[in-house]
């Protein structure tokens, strides 16, 4: 047996294609990821008076280490598996709708749960009320751009895996793929 036929090879073997839903925890993460990026950039052009670090490590640890730069990294990538948690959640629940408005109100809900109702866990965050209107004109923004982007991704992989279920050539149904 040659070397181009032996199935043992990397370049030999068949690649297999990511469900809708690992595509849907890696946009989750590198969302995340990127939202919370821009959001620490947003806390230190002073955009905002809280960051992710606010929520994520100065509400449950008191040191001077999460105020620095280690601080909002470490936090960031938290944030990217907790945005796995969110996604997750979008993909159970709305990733059958179409267009942008649904990721739109779904990162609009996002913000009214964490900073009304959890608040109160994030010892390191003043209530929602008592923010100034830069930093919640910010932070609504912040996520309601994180809720456009994980939506409109999830939904539009579901609706191209969707659409491609059905094989052209043959009429015949494919196995779904979630």
């Amino acid at each position: 047996m040659s070397n181009r036929q032996n199935p043992k090879y990397e370049q030999n073997q068949e690649e297999h294609p990511l469900s809708v839903l690992q595509k849907a925890l890696i946009t989750g993460f590198v969302g995340g990821i990127f939202w919370g990026g821009l959001g620490s950039l947003a806390y230190f052009f002073n955009f905002t008076s809280v960051s992710h670090s606010s929520f994520i490590l100065r509400s449950f640890i008191m040191a001077p280490w999460t105020e620095g730069l280690l601080g909002e990294l470490i936090s960031l990538f938290l944030l990217g598996l907790i945005s796995m948690g969110a996604s997750y959640l979008y993909f159970i629940l709305f990733r059958r709708a179409r267009g942008m408005f649904p990721g739109i109100f779904y990162g609009l809900g996002l913000w009214l749960l964490v900073m009304f109702f959890l608040n109160p866990v994030f010892t390191a965050v003043p209530a929602a009320v008592d923010l100034d209107s830069v930093t919640v004109t910010t932070t609504v923004c912040q996520y309601v751009l994180y809720g456009a982007f994980i939506g409109y991704s999830i939904s539009y992989e579901y609706h191209k895996e969707d659409d491609s279920k059905v094989d052209s050539g043959n009429g015949q149904q494919k196995e779904e793929r979630i």
